[in-house]
């Protein structure tokens, strides 16, 4: 009788342990994916935001640059195409996020080729209107970069936690896969050449 609780009590103890550390484990899991997924939801923010920057932006060189018609229609396109791209964290993977970064890319282009065409004009560079959004617009650019690198911080965290043993037994079984990180832009390595 004595033994048989004895062993008993081994067993219980064990189980107890062993669930704990799944528990943990699991829950641990959990937490870093949802910080994942918050930061991924920040990054679209301030992308929103830039977003919502951009008509008015649009519309105060409008006024000045009637005949830029060709770029301005070029920065509503691409802020169209920018904004339609939307990712559930959840389903976040490489083809998914090198798409959404081409849209935002082809953003920044159509808004560089906005800035080099304000240059002719300089009324309009002396607009507080125009002053007060490019101002704006970059902050937000700064924005963006912070919060990328925020979430490729917390993505790297993520990333190493399930590849741990014995995590990486438990992601396997409950789905937690490896996130995709943002990565520089193909070219970026090679520094610009300026000639004057």
């Amino acid at each position: 009788m004595k033994k048989s609780l004895i062993i008993l009590l081994v067993v219980l103890a064990v189980v107890f342990i062993l669930y704990s550390m799944f528990k943990n484990t699991y829950n641990n899991m959990v937490s870093k994916s949802e910080a994942v997924t918050a930061q991924w939801a920040q990054v679209e923010n301030v992308y929103q935001r830039r977003a919502d920057l951009i008509p008015n932006l649009v519309s105060t060189v409008k006024g000045f640059a009637e005949q830029e018609q060709e770029v301005l229609i070029g920065v509503v396109e691409a802020r169209a195409k920018a904004t339609s791209m939307n990712i559930d964290a959840s389903k976040l993977n490489e083809t998914n996020l090198q798409a959404f970064q081409q849209a935002q890319d082809g953003l920044s282009s159509a808004l560089s080729r906005l800035m080099v065409v304000v240059e002719k004009y300089p009324d309009l560079k002396s607009n507080q209107n125009f002053l007060e959004l490019q101002s704006q617009l970059e902050g937000t650019e700064n924005r963006i970069t912070v919060e990328r690198q925020k979430f490729n911080d917390t993505t790297r965290e993520y990333n190493t936690y399930v590849k741990r043993f014995p995590q990486t037994l438990f992601a396997g079984m409950f789905g937690f896969e490896e996130r995709p990180y943002f990565e520089a832009d193909k070219g970026a390595e090679t520094a610009p050449k300026v000639e004057f």
